[in-house]
């Protein structure tokens, strides 16, 4: 009797396992299951609902597909064949590369096109000159910042278009590399535009009789966008150091240029017709020689494009008329100067081509 009472104390202090439930444990459990079912349920019938309410795909037809795919061959195309040039630095292999060239310097003034406090002297100035003197100047961090996001974005395409197939790129992934290079064009302006102050500058100093402001002006901003793509960042140095060494090196290549040609065309109508009384009777070209020469070179005119031939007769004085210069018949054809002289670089090109190919020099020669 003793020994029942003490089990039956005993089983009561007994604390309940792991295996015994509290009471409500188990109504818990199944209420949980119950609304977790019911979840699953709702969006089970949502996603039904969403199904039943999207429209078909129309079939599309192969000549579409055709199409699509020829444009995706010619789009791959032109995107591997479009050069990429960058500066490499070390900074670029770094794990945290991409939020250096992401982070601008803390003192950056944001936007980049703020107006310059300072105010200018525009009465005397150009339009064009006195724009650039409202743009405001790159401190040293902001300058850094932005060749280094520049170069960065073009290592980022490079890379990226490297580990792509030449044959499957799709088009989502051409065009995500094209934003990064879209974006550092973007930066690129930005730079060129804070810096074209330093060619005017510049530009000022070579200014004489033979060398127009105009021209200068335009060389130096072509030597300014060569030194934004080829500056290392990385030396530390400012890019108006290295800029304005290659702008100077440009001027003083083009008045060298200029001079050279004043000395070898004379333009004084006395000494040509001294020059002229004196020549040797046996060393002048028969007029059926003159003729023959005529014939070649509108033979050669013939063969350049309509417009080449136009500037090379106006810039020439062919037509009768006094020779043009590049302002004016930019100005008559609608486009800048230096895309007149670079039309007629080209058609040069080809008179040369064309008559090494007839050896007109040699003929000359031998009738001399």
């Amino acid at each position: 009797m003793i020994a029942s009472v003490k089990q039956f104390a005993a089983r009561i202090d007994r604390k309940p396992g792991r295996g015994d439930l509290k009471p409500g444990r188990a109504v818990r459990k199944s209420s949980r299951a119950d609304l977790k079912q019911s979840r699953a349920d709702l969006k089970q019938s949502r996603a039904d609902l969403k199904q039943s309410r999207a429209k078909p795909k129309r079939p599309v037809s192969a000549k579409t597909l055709a199409r699509r795919k020829a444009v995706l061959e010619r789009r791959r195309q032109e995107f591997f064949q479009r050069p990429i040039e960058y500066v490499p630095c070390r900074q670029f292999l770094k794990k945290d590369a991409e939020k250096l060239a992401s982070t601008p310097p803390e003192a950056a003034k944001i936007p980049l096109d703020q107006r310059a406090a300072q105010a200018t002297p525009t009465g005397s100035l150009t339009p064009y000159v006195a724009e650039l003197y409202r743009t405001r100047l790159l401190s040293k961090d902001e300058e850094q910042y932005y060749f280094r996001r520049m170069n960065w974005l073009k290592f980022r395409a490079a890379t990226a278009r490297g580990r792509l197939d030449r044959k499957r790129a799709t088009l989502r992934q051409i065009r995500e590399i094209e934003s990064w290079l879209d974006e550092s064009e973007t930066v690129k302006s930005i730079i060129i535009s804070s810096n074209l102050r330093l060619v005017v500058s510049i530009a000022k100093k070579f200014v004489d009789p033979n060398n127009s402001f105009e021209e200068l002006v335009s060389e130096g901003n072509v030597a300014l966008i060569r030194s934004v793509e080829k500056f290392n960042f990385a030396l530390g140095n400012r890019f108006s150091t290295y800029a304005t060494y290659a702008i100077q090196r440009i001027f003083f290549r083009l008045t060298k240029k200029v001079w050279q040609q004043r000395q070898r065309f004379v333009s004084d109508d006395a000494v040509l017709a001294g020059m002229s009384s004196q020549e040797d009777p046996e060393h002048r070209l028969t007029p059926n020689q003159v003729d023959s020469l005529k014939e070649t070179f509108a033979a050669f005119l013939e063969a350049l494009e309509p417009r080449e031939r136009e500037i090379v007769v106006a810039r020439f004085g062919f037509d009768g008329r006094e020779p043009r210069t590049f302002r004016e018949l930019g100005a008559e054809m609608g486009v800048c100067k230096e895309r007149i002289r670079q039309i007629q670089g080209r058609a040069m090109e080809k008179l040369r081509a064309m008559a090494d190919e007839v050896k007109l020099g040699q003929t000359v020669d031998n009738w001399l």
